[in-house]
């Protein structure tokens, strides 16, 4: 049992068998704020295998996965032009935003640089 209590001042959060006595006290400080819920009541999805998911990756495109990894590798439009062999870094926002299209020579330095398949950015 997981017992969730959420207010201005507090957040507690207790997992495993809670005694009757404990909820008692609980119920008791927290009264409606309180919340309790049984070990299993979460279901997990693989989100792969949700539509919502195909849905996003089908408007997903390569300029936008360009970004996605820059920004999440820390490194500035200009950064990554330098990483690329001197791509001034209108260049990269172009591709980023679709104006340009990631030509295969640079999906592959891409791929080289992020550790992932040329197939992301083309």
């Amino acid at each position: 049992m997981q017992a969730v209590v959420k207010t201005s001042r507090i957040e507690v959060n207790i997992r495993g068998e809670l005694s009757p006595k404990l909820i008692a006290v609980l119920e008791e400080e927290f009264g409606k704020e309180l919340l309790l819920t049984e070990e299993g009541d979460e279901e997990t999805v693989d989100i792969f295998a949700t539509d919502w998911y195909r849905e996003i990756q089908s408007k997903t495109t390569p300029g936008d996965t360009l970004k996605i990894y820059r920004e999440n590798h820390g490194l500035t439009q200009v950064r990554l032009g330098e990483m690329l062999g001197g791509i001034p870094r209108q260049h990269v926002s172009n591709m980023e935003r679709g104006t340009r299209p990631v030509s295969m020579k640079t999906a592959r330095k891409l791929a080289t640089i992020f550790k992932v398949s040329p197939g992301k950015f083309v």
